[in-house]
C-alpha cells in the first residue's frame, strides 16, 4: 500500500451506519476504498479498525494505516450528508493529529456508491430533499422514464434540460404524473411584434361610395397588412399572395377588392375555402357585413348547399364556395358569368396530399375559364387573384409560380405561450378538464374569460372528451349537422361555452374566438401533423381584440401512435413539430392524380389540356396521363368519354373508378359499392 499512499490527493469521508467509508482518489479516480471504526480513548476519538474493501470482500488493516493515509493526503474532505454527531466525531479525530479536513457537499448516490463526487449549488439536483450529482440524477431520471413508456431522445433531452435548469427531480417525475408546473411545462414564448408599416387611412381609398362609407362607418385606418396590401396595388387589380398569422386582418384585403369590384361592374366574386364550415360561416359574414350591397350566394357541393335549401345562385355577386363546389361548377359546364375577383383562402392546401393536385387543378382551370370570358367579351378585362395564409415556408418562391406579388407580414399581434406535458390516453382528459377550468375562471384585461378549443384526432374522440369536461363544452366536426354546428358557433361567441372539441381538419380558419389551443392528439386521422398545419393550428390561440395572450398545451402521449402505418411516436412528433421549419408548399403528383386532373382539364379546356397542364403548380406529367386516360376509355382525343365525364365530375381516381365498374358488372348491391369503396380507401 506505499505505493498507493504516495499517491494519495484527496480522502473523503462519509457516514455508513456506525462507521465511515473512506473513498482514497487521484486526479479524480479512485485508488480504493475502506471501512473506518472509531472509538472514544481519553484523548479523543481514535481510529479503532480500518478494513480495505476488495469487491465484496474486506481486508483487515492495522488503523494506524489510515493516519498515514491522512498524513499524506493533499486534502481531507467530509461529507455534509454525515450526521452533525458524525462530522463532530471526525473532526476531533483528525485535531487529534493536527490535520484538517472541510465539510462539503457530495452526491448522496455517489458516496453510498463509493464515489467522491463534490457537487455545487450551480450542479446539484434535489431529490427528495437531499442533493445528488447531475450524473445521478440523469440514471435516475431514466429510471423513472422506464416506468411510463419508451420516451425517444427529443422528449428524454428536453426531460433532462428542465431538469438541469430546475435543479429538481422530483419536480421533473411529477411533470410526468401529468402536474401541469407551468415553469416546468412552458416550452417557449413566441412573443408578439410590431412591424413598423404606415397605416393607409380609410377615407384615403378611391373604393365604390358605398363601399367606402361601410368601411368609414367601421374604422379609421386599415391594419398593417391591409395597408401593405393597398400599398403594394391591391386596388389597382394587382394579383397578390397574403401571408400573415391568424387575426392579422388578412381577410379583408380580398374582401376590399373584391366588393369594390362587384359594385364597379367588373365582375362578380368568387371566395374560396377548403371546407364545408368555412364556406358556411363565411357566407352568413358576407351577408351580414355587405347583404345590404350584394347578392350572396354559398355553393358547397354538386347541388347540396347549408342555407336552409335554397338553390345556388351563379348569377350572385358573391358566391363563397369550397373548392370542390366551384371545381364542380366548371366540371360540369356551368356559366359563372364574368368573375372580377378570386379570392384563395387556406392557399397552403396546395401541399396537402390528396386534396393540393384538386387545388392546384382548379386553379388553372378557373384562370382558363376567366381567359376564354376575356376573349369572348371585349367589355370583360379578367379576374384579379387574391391568395391568402398563415403558413408558408416559401411565400417568395410560391408567389412567383402564383404570378402574384408577395405581400408578407410576420407581425404577431399577442405572444404565444407554448407548453409541453406528458399523460396517456386515459389522464388527457383529466389535464384537459384542469386547463378548460384555469382557462374559463381567467379574464382578459378587455373583459373576456378564456376558452379552449381541444383538437384529436376523430368525431368519436371529440364527444368523449367533451362528455367528460365539467364546464360547458360541445363536440364540433363536419360529422355534425349545419344547424348544431352553427349552435356551437354562436354559443362559443356568446361565451356560453368554456370549450369546443374538434378535429384538426377544421383547424383551418373556423371563427372560434379562443384564447388557448390543447393538443389532445398531434395526428389527423391516422396522419401526423405537419409542421404547417401545427401552426395553422396553434395560431387560433389568442385575439387581439379579446386576449392579453395565447395559451398553447401541448398533451403527448410517450411512445404512443395510433395506427400501425405512423412510423414516429407522438413524443418524436411533439419536438419535431415544436422545434420545425415550416415546409415549403408545393404541389406532388402520383400517376392517379396526375389522370385525375389531366382529365378534369380535358373537360374543361379540350385541347387547351395541356396547356392548363403546364401552368400548374406541379409537375404533371401529360403524355403519360393522356396515354392512360385513352387506355383507360375515359376520353376519345380531347374530349371526355360518357364513362370519363362521370368520373370528372364524381371526383374519382381510377382505381375507385374501376371498383364501381366491378362491382356494376358482378350486380353488386348499391350499399356492397360503397362499404367496398370505404374499406379501400381506409386500407389506402
Amino acid at each position: 500500500m506505499s505505493k498507493q499512499v504516495q499517491d494519495v490527493e484527496t480522502i473523503f469521508c462519509h457516514e455508513v451506519g456506525s462507521e465511515y467509508l473512506v473513498v482514497v482518489s487521484r486526479d479524480g479516480k479512485r485508488l480504493f476504498r475502506a471501512k473506518l471504526g472509531l472509538s472514544e480513548t481519553n484523548a479523543g476519538p481514535r481510529p479503532a479498525k480500518f478494513r480495505l474493501k476488495r469487491g465484496s470482500s474486506e481486508e483487515p488493516r492495522q488503523p494506524d494505516e489510515f493516519v498515514e493515509l491522512a498524513r499524506r493526503a493533499e486534502r481531507i474532505r467530509i461529507s455534509e450528508q454525515t450526521s452533525s454527531s458524525g462530522r463532530r466525531e471526525l473532526k476531533e479525530m483528525l485535531d487529534g493529529y493536527q490535520l484538517e479536513a472541510k465539510v462539503v457537499r457530495t452526491c448522496r448516490y455517489c458516496a453510498s456508491a463509493g464515489r467522491y463526487s463534490p457537487i455545487t449549488t450551480e450542479t446539484a439536483i434535489k431529490d427528495d430533499r437531499d442533493w445528488i450529482c447531475t450524473d445521478c440524477a440523469s440514471k435516475e431520471l431514466e429510471r423513472q422514464l422506464s416506468h411510463v413508456g419508451g420516451l425517444t431522445g427529443a422528449a428524454k433531452d428536453r426531460l433532462e434540460e428542465l431538469m438541469h435548469e430546475v435543479q429538481d427531480l422530483e419536480r421533473i417525475v411529477n411533470l410526468l404524473k401529468g402536474q401541469l408546473d407551468p415553469d416546468l411545462t412552458k416550452f417557449d414564448t413566441i412573443s408578439s411584434t410590431t412591424d413598423e408599416v404606415d397605416p393607409v387611412r380609410v377615407d384615403s381609398l378611391d373604393l365604390h361610395p358605398d363601399l367606402q362609407g361601410l368601411l368609414e362607418s367601421r374604422f379609421e385606418t386599415l391594419l398593417p397588412v391591409q395597408s401593405l396590401s393597398v400599398d403594394h396595388g391591391l386596388l389597382s387589380g394587382d394579383d397578390q399572395l397574403v401571408v400573415s398569422a391568424t387575426a392579422t386582418g388578412k381577410t379583408l384585403v380580398g374582401e376590399m377588392t373584391g366588393i369594390d369590384r362587384v359594385l364597379e361592374g367588373e365582375g362578380k366574386m368568387l371566395f374560396l375555402v377548403p371546407l364545408v364550415a368555412l364556406a358556411n360561416q363565411k357566407y352568413e359574414d358576407f351577408k351580414d357585413e355587405y347583404g345590404d350591397l350584394v347578392d350572396v350566394s354559398i355553393r358547397v357541393g354538386a347541388s347540396r348547399v347549408a342555407d336552409s335549401g335554397n338553390q345556388f345562385d351563379p348569377n350572385a355577386d358573391v358566391i363563397v364556395g369550397t373548392y370542390e363546389g366551384i371545381d364542380h361548377a366548371l366540371r360540369t359546364g356551368k356559366d359563372m358569368g364574368d368573375i372580377g375577383t378570386v379570392v384563395i383562402d387556406e392557399v397552403h392546401t396546395l401541399k396537402e396530399e390528396g386534396r393540393g393536385h384538386r387545388l392546384d387543378g382548379l386553379i388553372s382551370r378557373l384562370k382558363y375559364t376567366c381567359e376564354q370570358r376575356a376573349a369572348d367579351r371585349e367589355s370583360y378585362g379578367g379576374a384579379q387573384w387574391v391568395y391568402l395564409s398563415a403558413t408558408v415556408g416559401n411565400p417568395e418562391q410560391l408567389a412567383a409560380t402564383l404570378e402574384a406579388k408577395c405581400i408578407e407580414f410576420e407581425e404577431r399581434p399577442i405572444p404565444i405561450e407554448r407548453h409541453v406535458t406528458f399523460a396517456d390516453g386515459q389522464e388527457k382528459v383529466g389535464v384537459e378538464n384542469k386547463l378548460v377550468r384555469r382557462e374559463f375562471d381567467t379574464e382578459s384585461s378587455k373583459g373576456y374569460r378564456g376558452q379552449t378549443i381541444i383538437f384529436t384526432n376523430s368525431r368519436r374522440r371529440c364527444h368523449e372528451i367533451s362528455r367528460k369536461l365539467e364546464y360547458s363544452s360541445a363536440p364540433y366536426h363536419a360529422g355534425l349537422d349545419y344547424g348544431r354546428r352553427k349552435r356551437v358557433e354562436r354559443q362559443f361567441a356568446d361565451q356560453d361555452l368554456a370549450a369546443v372539441v374538434t378535429t384538426a381538419a377544421l383547424a383551418a380558419g373556423v371563427d372560434f374566438p379562443a384564447s388557448q389551443v390543447v393538443f389532445d392528439s398531434l395526428a389527423m386521422g391516422i396522419e401526423w401533423l405537419s409542421v404547417q398545419e401545427f401552426h395553422q393550428m396553434l395560431g387560433r390561440a389568442g385575439r387581439p381584440d379579446y386576449h392579453d395572450s395565447g395559451t398553447v398545451y401541448v398533451l403527448v402521449e410517450p411512445d404512443c401512435a395510433y395506427h400501425n402505418s405512423m412510423e414516429m411516436t407522438e413524443d418524436e412528433v411533439a419536438f419535431k413539430l415544436l422545434k420545425g421549419e415550416m415546409e415549403s408548399v408545393m404541389t406532388h403528383y402520383d400517376e392517379a392524380a396526375a389522370i385525375e386532373e389531366t382529365l378534369a382539364n380535358v373537360t374543361v379546356g379540350g385541347r387547351a389540356a395541356k396547356r392548363l397542364n403546364d401552368r400548374m403548380l406541379g409537375e404533371v406529367p401529360t403524355k403519360h396521363a393522356l396515354g392512360k386516360l385513352l387506355e383507360y376509355d375515359f376520353i376519345d382525343g380531347f374530349e371526355p368519354t360518357p364513362l370519363g365525364r362521370v368520373i370528372t365530375e364524381h371526383f374519382l381516381d381510377p382505381s375507385q373508378a374501376f371498383s364501381i365498374l366491378d362491382g356494376i358488372r358482378k350486380d353488386d348491391h348499391p350499399y356492397d359499392l360503397i362499404a367496398e369503396l370505404e374499406l379501400r380507401d381506409t386500407e389506402l
